[in-house]
């Protein structure tokens, strides 16, 4: 188990954080078309169901890794929200990322955020024991 750090910190707090938005996310939309009926959580985020499914999963990979792989999956889910926001950003406010998952400027606004901070919080946790090299 992985002592306290930034890493264990963001896949607690962003797996928690990004179950809860999967389940909320259903009472707004829980339609599964391309994009399908897209509806305003919060009236800010543009959700659907593949959206809420995918907060889902990579909230309960967080609440997972938490205690064995926090530094992969915060480097890994930095990545993945790094990307999704750049792309965001270039498909525009209102269309949907590869046809499924839509997106606006506060989506983008908030996964940059997320993506940057995951990456920190990767980059400020030491590897784990068993990756490190043995001494020769």
């Amino acid at each position: 188990m992985q002592a306290a750090s930034p890493a264990r910190l963001y896949a607690t707090a962003v797996g928690a954080v990004l179950t809860i938005v999967g389940i909320i996310g259903f009472f707004y939309s829980s339609d599964f078309g391309s994009p399908g009926n897209v509806d305003d959580m919060f009236g800010i985020f543009a959700v659907n169901g593949w959206d809420n499914v995918l907060h889902l999963a990579t909230g309960l990979l967080g609440l997972a890794a938490a205690a064995y792989a926090a530094r992969t999956y915060a480097l890994a889910l930095g990545l993945l929200y790094v990307v999704a926001a750049l792309w965001g950003f270039i498909i525009g406010s209102g269309d949907a990322i590869l046809g499924l998952f839509p997106v606006d400027t506060a989506d983008n606004v908030l996964h940059l955020i997320l993506g940057a901070v995951g990456l920190a919080a990767g980059a400020a946790s030491p590897q784990t024991a068993g990756a490190r090299p043995a001494p020769a």
